[in-house]
């Protein structure tokens, strides 16, 4: 078993991202498991749009968040998870005024 403790994980300096996991966790596969903190007015990728060759699951734990996949805008709060397929354009913006936490995992297919 690992163990991460996401306090002794450093972030990314603007959108506090960490990386707790990356692993070839299933035959053939992959996953990245981790955390983002998105301060009020923050946007992820800071600028155009985010595209991953795998899977992207996301849970809101605090706060709310605007994402734009595909043409459509979302605005998703604490407690709405998300499934974002591979290959699929994306950001993410902060338009409250509280930070918005979120856990993300991106599992790639084998």
């Amino acid at each position: 078993m690992l163990i991460v403790d996401v306090n002794e994980v450093k972030a990314h300096e603007i959108t506090n991202l960490k990386v707790l996991f990356s692993e070839n966790a299933t035959a053939g596969g992959t996953v990245q498991f981790g955390t983002v903190v998105l301060r009020p007015q923050a946007r992820i990728p800071l600028n155009g749009m985010g595209v991953h060759v795998q899977d992207e699951y996301s849970i809101i734990i605090k706060g709310s968040v605007v994402t734009g996949v595909g043409g459509s805008t979302y605005r998703l709060k604490k407690g709405q998870a998300t499934l974002i397929p591979a290959g699929e354009a994306h950001w993410s913006f902060n338009e409250g005024k509280e930070d918005c936490e979120i856990v993300w995992a991106l599992v790639g297919r084998s």
